[in-house]
C-alpha cells in the first residue's frame, strides 16, 4: 500500500504543470528521501508508515492543486506532522524528512 501511495504522489507531481520546475525538482527530492525513510519504518510499524504516506499524499495533493485551499493545506500538514510525533528517538531521519517537507510546503506561501 505504501508503494502505491508513493507512486500516486509521484504521478500527481508529474502532472502538476502549473508548478515551477525548480520547485517540483526540490519537492521530488524531498519525497524521495521521505519514501526511503517510510519504507524503513514499515519494516517495524506498517500502520504508522501508511499514515505518514497517506498524509504526505493528502498534503501534496492540496499543495499542487491549481487553486490550493490554505485551510486544507494547513489541516493536512498538521496531520502529517502529527503522524511522526513520538518517532523522534527511534526514527530521527524520518522526522527530519517530514519536517523538511512541511517546511517546503509552508514556504510556498499558501
Amino acid at each position: 500500500m505504501i508503494e502505491s501511495t508513493m507512486k500516486r504522489i509521484e504521478a500527481l507531481l508529474e502532472a502538476a504543470d502549473q508548478m515551477d520546475p525548480a520547485r517540483r525538482r526540490e519537492l521530488q527530492g524531498l519525497l524521495e528521501t521521505l519514501k526511503g525513510e517510510v519504507k524503513i519504518l514499515a519494516e517495524s510499524n506498517q500502520e504508522e508508515a501508511e499514515s505518514i504516506a497517506g498524509f504526505t499524499g493528502l498534503t501534496t495533493h492540496e499543495v499542487i492543486r491549481k487553486s490550493p485551499d490554505p485551510k486544507l493545506v494547513s489541516i493536512s500538514s498538521e496531520g502529517l506532522m502529527a503522524s511522526v510525533e513520538g518517532l523522534e528517538a527511534s526514527h530521527p531521519r524520518l522526522v527530519s524528512a517530514v519536517n523538511a517537507l512541511c517546511t517546503f510546503f509552508a514556504n510556498l506561501g499558501i
